[in-house]
């Protein structure tokens, strides 16, 4: 990218269908290392019309309900009713079985269970580290997300995206904000709209000191969205990485982080932390990892335009 530019990023609301998926999944980790911190957890979550299917494997001393555990954050996300065609009444099948023996043998004692490689990054454009496309993007479908205690006819899913344009390399503005969420048919669009940008955008843009006008917002695209969830658009587990990370702004690694437990290399992504530390002195920075079977990793560190290297440690550091 060049100095100015314009860039987009997405995020989406609780109840999205693949962020269904990836809640599913990890609620059932959480009930694991909650009971057996030594348990190894790999399960993927599928959901469609009126349906649920939870696979993978999970090897530990603890006796789960899976189909339990699936309906109870089901019913938290608010698909309660059965007119959505699915609800925490919705059938569940359940393939789960306990992780191979010979990935096992990788993860001890330090080692890896598996190849694969994973991004870190960070940048000095908010107080998160974060790129400002997609902090805008998660603020906006999370206060969404608590808009809809108040605003009754706002129903679960929903997604949003904000695009930024950057002058000399720095957020200059917002050009535009997209909202898209179902919503009761008794209700005009226009009323949606009306709410969303006075309760939603202008409250999210404003505490980064942004602004839009109500033409830079658009809702719903299309025109109508009245069936919200997997009903609509099935969900799967490990969908959204982009969303997950950095909305696109960095790279991304080759595998979904939810229902994991710490020994699969997929969860290293969180190695953006180590990223922050540099970020004082420079305005981006990146962070490789990369892993083979049964070894430890090989990490790389580098400024996205000047690098020099130095040693940290057993590693070698780009930055």
């Amino acid at each position: 990218m060049g100095k100015n530019y314009f860039f987009t990023s997405e995020s989406v609301c609780a109840g999205h269908p693949d962020k269904i998926c990836d809640s599913i999944s990890d609620a059932i980790l959480d009930e694991v290392l909650k009971q057996d911190k030594f348990g190894r957890v790999a399960v993927e979550t599928l959901a469609g019309f009126n349906m649920v299917v939870i696979a993978g494997e999970v090897t530990t001393k603890v006796k789960l309900d899976y189909k339990k555990i699936a309906r109870e954050r089901i019913r938290e996300l608010g698909y309660t009713h059965p007119s959505f065609n699915f609800s925490d009444k919705s059938l569940i099948q359940v393939f789960i079985h306990e992780q191979s023996p010979e990935i096992a043998k990788g993860v001890k004692p330090e080692g890896a269970g598996d190849q694969g490689m994973m991004f870190g990054f960070a940048c000095r454009e908010t107080e998160s580290y974060m790129p400002l496309p997609i902090t805008l993007a998660h603020g906006l479908s999370e206060k969404l997300d608590a808009v809809k205690k108040d605003l009754l006819y706002l129903l679960p899913d929903g997604k949003t995206q904000a695009t930024v344009e950057y002058k000399n390399g720095r957020p200059y503005k917002v050009s535009h904000v997209v909202v898209a969420v179902p919503h009761d048919k008794k209700v005009k669009l226009s009323e949606v709209a009306e709410d969303i940008y006075k309760k939603v955008v202008t409250e999210i843009l404003g505490e980064y000191g942004f602004k839009i006008s109500k033409k830079e917002l658009i809702v719903n695209g299309t025109g109508v969205w009245h069936n919200p969830g997997p009903a609509s658009d099935s969900g799967l587990t490990g969908r959204k990485i982009v969303v997950d990370t950095y909305g696109g702004y960095s790279r991304v690694g080759g595998g979904a982080f939810s229902g994991k437990d710490p020994t699969k290399v997929d969860r290293k992504i969180y190695c953006k932390k180590y990223s922050c530390r540099e970020t004082r002195r420079q305005s981006r920075s990146q962070t490789r990892l990369f892993y083979w079977c049964k070894k430890t990793p090989n990490a790389r560190r580098r400024n996205l335009w000047d690098c020099k290297k130095i040693r940290c440690s057993n590693q070698k550091l780009y930055v």
